[in-house]
């Protein structure tokens, strides 16, 4: 019979109210391990860049593959940086939704009545498309529905944000320069050198040196790519 009951029981607005607050605590969670652990990738991404900078003053035989391999880290770096932009936005967007939700049961406490946000709906509709929290804000928008705080559920099928979701573009290599700048700088105030980007001739000559350290260099890069993956997923 308690079951029956439970199947048919309509929640109240505070079991709503708390109910939506719990959903949202979950993904801002969620979103600051992602934070975290992007964090992390970009502390040894710039390692990885020094290292390779270090590496090519010690062995002038191997400067320009270690110069390039810089270079690669710095464009891993850039999109690592992208990502971390990213989940900061949606946590503040994840934070402008609480405090509109909890405004809207606040009104409804004392008009006895709500009223759809399209300020919510914007930012809900922006965070479902987000891989790490679809699922969750999927239910979160459900609830934020029976509750008439938005009017319409989001749908299973969003248009593609282009910001969000589609593949990275080959940084510029200005870009490029301008994160090497950064994290050189005190070595190229010295002597004046940025690492560059090895001409055809050079990756040719590169062939010939012993592969064992450019595989251990892919493996990491491959480490990075992985670890950057797994966030978006």
């Amino acid at each position: 019979m308690r079951a029956i009951t439970a199947l048919f029981h309509t929640p109240t607005p505070d079991e709503q109210m708390r109910k939506c607050n719990a959903l949202i605590r979950t993904n801002i969670r969620k979103l600051d391990r992602d934070i975290s652990q992007v964090k992390q990738v970009e502390f040894k991404t710039k390692n990885l860049i020094i290292q390779a900078d270090r590496r090519a003053q010690r062995n002038p035989s191997q400067a320009r593959q270690a110069q390039r391999e810089a270079r690669d880290f710095a464009r891993e770096l850039l999109r690592v940086r992208r990502t971390s932009a990213r989940l900061v936005t949606s946590k503040a967007q994840l934070s402008s939704v609480q405090m509109q939700v909890n405004e809207a049961f606040a009104v409804r406490k004392i008009e006895g009545s709500i009223r759809a946000s399209v300020g919510v709906m914007k930012d809900v509709n922006a965070l479902v498309k987000l891989p790490q929290l679809a699922g969750t804000m999927q239910q979160l928008s459900v609830e934020l529905m029976r509750a008439g705080v938005i009017e319409e559920m989001i749908g299973d099928t969003l248009p593609v944000d282009d910001d969000i979701l589609e593949e990275e573009e080959e940084e510029a290599e200005g870009e490029v320069d301008k994160v090497l700048g950064e994290i050189l700088k005190g070595r190229m105030e010295k002597t004046g050198v940025m690492p560059s980007a090895p001409l055809p001739a050079q990756q040719q000559a590169e062939q010939h040196q012993p592969e064992e350290e450019e595989e251990d260099q892919e493996a990491m890069m491959d480490q990075m790519r992985n670890r950057l993956e797994a966030l978006r997923s």
